[in-house]
């Protein structure tokens, strides 16, 4: 990045991720304990991103470095990894030290990334926690070369936009999602690992038009759930089989841009 540090904008992302008692909770989840194995959606998100032999990557919301480590194995040339919470780097730089990966902290809601540099960007389960999305968007869209990818995982919209998110009894005794205040777009709260972590709603259309405002092609879009063979394997993951938890798309930057 030509520029590491941060523009003038006021919105800053809350970094909930190094509160103590979050951060503990969290580091116990199975995606943080074993990794990519231990995320539902990975064989999906997986086939989305395209082969990275001598690609130039960038990890948006890095985390633990997962994906940069497996960029890296999969043939990247260069991987950058950019996450706002100093708990998470450091969990990433405890693994053995490889010249081809670097980590940036830096706070997504105001990053500003360099023109032309990547051909393959990537996010997971990052983009709901930010306020400035639209700006993020353009900057990734410029960062992109011709004929590069954008390829990100939110909270699914059904699953942010409830008051009060987990599953209530109906008249027949019978578990259900609770879908409310949908259209009504901005800041949720809700208490996961801590007290008051915030997320924003935005709808699918909102997110579309957001990449569509930004010269982006959509390539996939996926309302994610288990397969009746994950549930069967991994029957804690039935209720998600119930209403979708992640969002997944694909966008491409046109490999000749329009006048």
């Amino acid at each position: 990045m030509s520029r590491n540090s941060l523009c003038k904008s006021k919105i800053m992302a809350q970094n909930i991720y190094d509160d103590k008692s979050f951060f503990e909770g969290y580091s116990q989840l199975p995606r943080q304990v074993r990794g990519l194995s231990g995320a539902p959606e990975w064989e999906y998100f997986q086939s989305l991103i395209p082969d990275l032999r001598d690609l130039t990557v960038l990890d948006l919301g890095c985390g633990y470095g997962w994906l940069c480590r497996w960029a890296r194995e999969n043939g990247a040339r260069k991987v950058q990894g950019v996450d706002v919470s100093k708990n998470m780097l450091s969990k990433a730089r405890e693994y053995p030290v490889d010249s081809g990966i670097s980590y940036l902290h830096a706070d997504l809601e105001t990053i500003e990334l360099s023109p032309l540099t990547y051909e393959v960007v990537y996010s997971s389960l990052a983009l709901h926690y930010l306020k400035n999305l639209p700006q993020l968007i353009r900057q990734v869209y410029q960062s992109l070369r011709p004929g590069g990818c954008f390829i990100f995982s939110v909270e699914h919209p059904i699953y942010t936009s409830p008051r009060d998110p987990r599953f209530i009894g109906n008249a027949d005794g019978k578990q259900v999602w609770p879908l409310d205040n949908y259209l009504n777009e901005g800041e949720r709260r809700t208490n996961w690992f801590a007290e008051g972590v915030v997320k924003q709603h935005r709808t699918i259309g909102t997110y579309l038009t957001i990449l569509l405002d930004a010269g982006f092609q959509v390539a996939a879009i996926n309302e994610w759930g288990p397969s009746l063979e994950q549930v069967r394997e991994k029957p804690g993951w039935a209720d998600n089989r119930e209403r979708p938890m992640f969002l997944i798309v694909k966008v491409t930057k046109l490999l000749v841009q329009q006048p």
